[in-house]
């Protein structure tokens, strides 16, 4: 039998609960005592110092789907011991008859090959329980990945019998074990289903008792209309709806959040199971596409490159960006290219680009996405920080970290989401307490996904911890320099094996 014993700590059980002194008996991988121990028997004892110990951090919604088979530690030297992939409506299953589609509509934010095919979530789920020695993996199965596997990279309503498939394949894929559903309702396909679609397919969620989490159809000027199309589909079907990275895009919107919040509060007060989440920075991430019509996806890249190509209906298209615009183009920095030539753009933004260019931002924009066949992404500044605070302090908010891997500059969530909140929010900024913290990424997001006692100091819970220093813990990753490990981490553990430093 393996025991190990985590003494001289400060125990933070994930609840909310402030810190107590206590240790940790660890037993072939599970947690088989927490307080005081002083007879806890023959083990091998770690002193802690009178660090942190916690239940290991949950990211709740996270884009590394193929990376979790890689061995990548960008998580776990965080903290972090579970993620959620599948998010937004992106998950790398069911290939079907269309696999070469699905992986040109996915790698724009899995940042994978020509090579990576799952037939369906057992598949998929049998290759992360075989490969994924880092960190724990629940999957979401994407609603368009259901689509582009089905039916390719076409748009529209669906007919009778096409929705009937898709229903089916979304019962088999949470009967296989993925623990939720997602859609991403800005991004082609999933932009263009219509209402009686999602409710379908989201009372096969309810019925299969699982999460529906989603990337609304607007975060800016429709993001009121957004939210209430979800809180109606979670009232009409029963599921339990997580309302993916809330926030309010644009100057000109940032005073709608209130309008948001209050949405989402009465709709819990009348019974509906709804939260949400956010990351702790002002700037998110994610393709250039997304500023243009989704249209623009129709038919898939080919199709793409053809209407930017046509003289008439790239004006359309870019007068559409340019008036759906929330942020500024100066908010909107190119990260990664595919092509060596444009590598001079990475770092700058749009208007920078423009101006060099001599010629308008959203001119600048198309002209990159026919030069690097739309493979090109962006991180773009949203938010006010008061709204960022309202956010993350808020009892119905997880924070997670969204990151996801790009072949260039990735957002600094990807390394330092987590001890940021620690550091930056809750030392620094002193945003919310420690225990509270705590609580949004461990107790918390293992709620939501009914995961049972992962997240918390419970005996007979998987011996997932994360051990820090409060006093030291901070993500020094920036938007410059993202690529930079946390520090203040001492030890991530993961059923009861040191995974972490």
């Amino acid at each position: 039998m393996s025991r190990t014993i985590l003494r001289n700590a400060v125990l933070f059980d994930g609840r909310g609960n402030a810190g107590v002194p206590g240790e940790v008996l660890i037993e072939d991988g599970r947690i088989a005592a927490v307080g005081r121990l002083d007879h806890a028997g023959e083990a091998e004892t770690i002193d802690c110092m009178g660090q942190a110990v916690t239940p290991g951090f949950i990211d709740l919604h996270s884009h590394s789907d193929l990376q979790v088979l890689d061995g990548r530690r960008e998580k776990s030297a965080q903290g972090v011991t579970t993620e959620v992939v599948g998010n937004c409506g992106f998950s790398p299953y069911p290939c079907g008859q269309h696999a070469a589609d699905l992986r040109e509509f996915a790698n724009g934010i899995f940042c994978g090959g020509a090579e990576w095919r799952f037939e369906g979530a057992r598949d998929y789920l049998e290759s992360v329980d075989r490969q994924s020695d880092q960190v724990g993996v629940f999957s979401l199965v994407g609603h368009g990945s259901l689509r582009v596997a089905l039916f390719g990279n076409r748009q529209g309503a669906l007919e009778a019998r096409e929705l009937d498939l898709l229903e089916g394949t979304l019962d088999d894929a949470l009967a296989a074990g993925a623990c939720g559903f997602s859609t991403g309702l800005m991004y082609a396909p999933g932009s263009s289903a219509p209402f009686d679609e999602l409710e379908r397919l989201c009372r096969v969620v309810a019925r299969r008792d699982k999460l529906y989490a989603t990337h609304m159809r607007s975060y800016s000027f429709g993001l009121i209309e957004s939210i209430d199309e979800q809180l109606e589909l979670a009232r009409r079907t029963g599921c339990r709806l997580q309302i993916s990275h809330l926030q309010t895009v644009g100057p000109k919107n940032w005073d709608r959040q209130r309008t948001a919040l209050d949405r989402i509060e009465r709709a819990r007060e009348e019974g509906i199971d709804v939260e949400f989440d956010i990351y702790p920075y002002q700037a998110g991430s994610t393709v250039l596409t997304q500023f243009f019509p989704q249209r623009l996806l129709d038919g898939g890249t080919p199709a793409m490159l053809a209407r930017l190509r046509h003289r008439d209906e790239r004006r359309r298209l870019c007068e559409e960006a340019v008036s759906q615009m929330a942020q500024r183009w100066s908010d909107v920095f190119i990260v990664s290219v595919e092509s060596e030539a444009n590598q001079e753009v990475v770092g700058l933004n749009l208007e920078e680009i423009g101006r060099r260019r001599a010629v308008d931002p959203v001119e600048a924009a198309a002209d990159l996405l026919i030069e690097e066949a739309g493979a090109v992404n962006i991180v773009s500044f949203n938010q006010s920080e008061d709204n960022l605070r309202q956010l993350l302090t808020h009892p119905l908010c997880s924070v997670i970290s969204d990151g996801f891997y790009v072949k260039g500059r990735p957002h600094p969530r990807l390394y330092g989401t987590f001890p940021f909140l620690m550091g930056t929010v809750v030392r620094e900024r002193q945003w919310m307490s420690l225990p509270e913290a705590v609580h949004k990424v461990t107790a918390k997001p293992a709620a939501r996904l009914g995961a049972g006692n992962l997240g918390s100091l419970t005996v007979g819970a998987r011996a997932d911890l994360t051990i820090f220093d409060p006093a030291a813990v901070a993500g020094p990753a920036t938007y410059e320099a993202p690529e930079q490990n946390p520090v203040g981490i001492t030890a991530t553990y993961r059923a009861g094996r040191r995974v972490a430093r």
